[in-house]
């Protein structure tokens, strides 16, 4: 008899199993390890680095070197990335932080986002090479997936530089405003500054990450949350990476004389609340960027290149694009010779039979 040790017999009778699938999902997943890329775009000063390295509880910076006052001056916007490493509770995540040092620091900034703007086409430029490539189990995705853009707090709302900015960049990536250093400005002064940016966003016709709404079954609780992070933008937030003691407890906050401001109080700021957002709709954030910004880069750079075939105009030797757009139509076209192969073996194959046909009569 054989050994069936491990298979135990059904009990609910019409069950199959399928609705084991989602675990396998799940353990696959943690198998594999999860990529996010997060810009990080504002001016220096505005607590970019510490914010990050508040939010994953790591230094993505350890040995950044500072630039004075007169190297600022010299300074140009050139963009860095960190990846690291991190693991919590056996689940990987695999994050890079790309910086912009220099971004908004010069005294003319109207060309302060054209290294930005050609870093995220590089990143789309890429994986649309590797995934038109013959390896394409092993890729690596370094695409923007989601840009949190600072806003001074010191302001009366958005500056030409910031509407400029994002309105070069909503089509092309997910932003979130983020109003740096929160714990400058009052509860009233935050309220004021939000709902300005927030209609000068509206007036200027800036596209920002839209929370997705939530189904009609879903949990109460679940619901309340997105509905008090869609309240929240712009988030206001500060970082800290000290710990201080306030009433027998090891908080993370900034300690001034007339108190401390915690970072991951709901009451003193909005830190909490951009994590959530952030951690919640991470696998959102990734699905956008795939089906919205970079379908529409990819259809962009594949009509260039068909286009320019069709009226006969030889497209740039050193265009990226048009690798691409060779290696897809190549791809149809060998399809095409394929199927016009088959269509001549059996018409060869038809005209042998009336041939037999004909001598047997």
């Amino acid at each position: 008899m054989a050994d069936t040790k491990g298979f135990s017999s059904i009990e609910t009778p019409g069950y199959v199993g399928f609705a084991n699938l989602p675990n396998q999902v799940h353990r696959k997943s943690v198998k594999k390890g999860f990529e996010f890329t997060l810009m990080v775009v504002g001016e220096s000063g505005l607590g970019k680095s510490t914010l990050v390295n508040s939010l994953f509880l790591t230094d993505l910076y350890p040995e950044r070197i500072i630039p004075d006052a007169i190297e600022k001056q010299k300074q140009t916007v050139k963009l860095e990335a960190s990846t690291v490493e991190i693991e919590e509770r056996g689940v990987k995540l695999r994050l890079t932080v790309v910086d912009t040092p220099g971004f908004g620091d010069a005294i003319d900034n109207s060309n302060s986002f054209g290294a930005i703007l050609e870093y995220i086409d590089e990143q789309y430029e890429r994986f649309l090479r590797d995934e038109s490539g013959l390896n394409r189990r092993n890729i690596v995705d370094n695409r923007i997936h989601c840009c949190f853009y600072f806003i001074s707090p010191f302001g009366h709302g958005l500056k030409p530089l910031d509407v400029e900015f994002m309105k070069k960049l909503h089509s092309k990536v997910n932003i979130v405003p983020v109003i740096a250093k929160a714990d400058c400005l009052t509860k009233k002064e935050i309220l004021r500054l939000k709902c300005r940016i927030m209609q000068e966003i509206e007036s200027h016709g800036i596209k920002i990450y839209p929370l997705p709404d939530c189904d009609s079954d879903e949990d109460e609780d679940y619901k309340e949350q997105v509905k008090q992070l869609k309240e929240a933008v712009p988030f206001a937030v500060c970082g800290a990476n000290t710990l201080l003691e306030v009433k027998g407890k090891k908080v993370r906050g900034r300690l001034y004389p007339w108190g401390v401001v915690e970072v991951e109080n709901p009451d003193h700021c909005d830190f909490i609340k951009l994590r959530t957002m952030l951690i919640t709709h991470m696998q959102d954030l990734q699905e956008v960027t795939q089906e919205v910004h970079y379908e529409n880069y990819r259809s962009d750079r594949l009509a260039k290149g068909i286009k320019g075939k069709e009226n006969g105009v030889k497209p740039e030797r050193d265009s990226n694009s048009q690798v691409v757009a060779n290696s897809v139509l190549g791809e149809k076209d060998r399809i095409l010779q394929e199927k016009e192969a088959e269509l001549r073996r059996m018409q060869e194959m038809l005209a042998q039979m009336q041939a037999r046909m004909q001598a047997q009569q």
